[in-house]
């Protein structure tokens, strides 16, 4: 079932101001935008593009706003009819007391540690919980909807994991099917030697990369973002590996002379692993990663406001970074709408990010994860998504990051981590649970025995501790109802 918002009875809608001649809308199109200019570190280079406060842009004069208790069809401002844009979001499912949760992110709204946050919680295929708090944005005192869009980050990732088991299910490629095969700038792989002071301090790689290694974070790569200072750091730095202003196969030919962090299949390392199965999957199916995925996933599962580029660029949310990096629960929030780097998401730029390109609605995301669970029509075949949620790590490889060492306990699948033993922030019913975040705040889940998922949408840079406290509380509503 889908909602369309030109179903709404007309005495419903609200005009939005911003529609007429003349008005905030038209005027931001009319605006004459200061030249391209050089950019500093990473994106230099990088063309700017039209860039704008969410305060400009986003309409004020819209009273509609969507009430914490409304579970369907969430309104704004009435423009044209633009078809099909979100997922039924209707609650199917009733006798679950989700409001010590709705309560614990009312606070972090309330304590300016969070402007808005929504979520939907699914058990089995059926919607138990929809709830939005908080703002779109917060200075402009815009109301939180259903159809915000948002900046999902590395919530692109299960996008391009799918794309890729597409492809697998067709038959295109195996699992272990050397990454060479297909990109022969990866050949020959040489890998760094431990206490390396220099990047030709390196040995010959015992084994290819193969695209389970890509697909499950242990091919050596790394993304050049969490460990400052290191020879990785530098040199991927340097190359801008990950330049928005370059191609996803500018990007392979930037890692071909780079060393490997460590021997294929041997530890795990967050990398841009998944930008390069994005060039993977342009490589098999002649296509590129846009156009794959429209087709073959955003197309079919109706996910009309998922992509490269906002399709509406009021209704994205605004973006905010903490007062203290290291401490998340600092009060203070503070502007970044040009992150990650200006005119994001605003208008197409070369870098197709297969690892965290995308925007998104809650409604998208649910169709999405609705389409990965048993009971209905999936999107993959019933064995591709248990080999998709299986642990793929060596026997004693756990996850790790470099500001907090080895997460032990957490796997990593073909399309995200595992809980292989939950930790104590993890709800004891969490076993098995395949999940991921992007660093804007939003995730998703699904967790096989305790027949539930999830999806988290937030826009604060870094630092989620609301993410884990939602999940624990949203586990304990479902457990209390069963």
């Amino acid at each position: 079932m889908r909602r369309y918002v030109d179903q709404v009875p007309s005495s419903q809608r609200t005009e939005c101001p911003s529609r007429k001649p003349g008005g905030r809308r038209a005027q931001l199109y009319e605006r004459k935008w200061p030249p391209s200019k050089r950019l500093d570190g990473l994106y230099e280079g990088l063309p700017v593009g039209p860039s704008r406060s969410r305060t400009e842009a986003n309409c004020r004069h819209c009273p509609l706003s969507l009430s914490h208790e409304l579970t369907g069809l969430a309104l704004g401002c009435h423009r044209e009819p633009r078809g099909p844009i979100m997922e039924d979001m209707k609650v199917t499912a009733t006798g679950y007391d989700f409001r010590p949760a709705h309560a614990a992110m009312q606070r972090y709204v309330d304590g300016n540690l969070l402007a808005g946050f929504s979520s939907a919680i699914l058990v089995g295929r059926d919607l138990v919980d929809v709830t939005c708090i908080g703002w779109a944005d917060k200075e402009a005192l815009m109301p939180l909807r259903l159809d915000h869009i948002f900046r999902v980050f590395s919530n692109t990732k299960l996008v391009t994991s799918c794309a890729a088991l597409l492809l697998f299910e067709q038959g295109r490629f195996q699992l272990d099917d050397p990454i060479e095969e297909f990109i022969p700038q990866l050949a020959n792989r040489r890998v760094l030697r431990s206490g390396a002071t220099s990047l030709d301090q390196t040995e010959p790689a015992v084994r290819p990369i193969t695209i389970r290694h890509l697909m499950s974070h242990s091919a050596g790569l790394s993304y050049g973002l969490f460990d400052p200072g290191t020879l990785i750091f530098n040199a991927y730095n340097e190359r801008k590996v990950i330049n928005p202003a370059s191609t996803l196969a500018e990007m392979v030919d930037a890692l071909a002379d780079l060393p490997l962090l460590y021997h294929p299949g041997t530890s795990w390392e967050y990398s841009v692993a998944t930008d390069v199965l994005a060039r993977l999957i342009e490589v098999i199916s002649g296509q590129r990663f846009d156009t794959f995925i429209q087709l073959r996933i955003l197309g079919p599962l109706g996910m009309a406001d998922t992509g490269f580029v906002a399709s509406d660029p009021d209704r994205l949310v605004a973006y905010y970074k903490g007062a203290d990096l290291l401490d998340p629960t600092k009060p203070g929030l503070t502007r970044a709408d040009d992150a990650p780097y200006p005119g994001a998401y605003l208008r197409p730029f070369p870098r197709q990010s297969g690892g965290s390109g995308l925007v998104s609605t809650l409604p998208d995301m649910v169709a999405l994860i609705r389409s990965l669970l048993t009971g209905g029509s999936s999107l993959l075949k019933p064995h591709t998504i248990e080999l998709m949620m299986a642990n793929q790590l060596p026997e004693g490889v756990w996850m790790r990051f470099p500001p907090y060492g080895e997460l032990q306990g957490k796997g990593y699948a073909l399309a995200g981590a595992v809980i292989m033993e939950p930790s104590d922030y993890d709800h004891r019913d969490a076993r098995g649970e395949l999940f991921w975040g992007g660093r804007g705040g939003t995730q998703w889940w699904i967790s096989p025995n305790a027949n539930t998922a999830g999806v988290i949408m937030a826009q604060r840079e870094m630092g989620h501790p609301f993410v884990i406290e939602f999940k624990r509380l949203a586990y304990e509503a479902v457990k209390r109802k069963s």
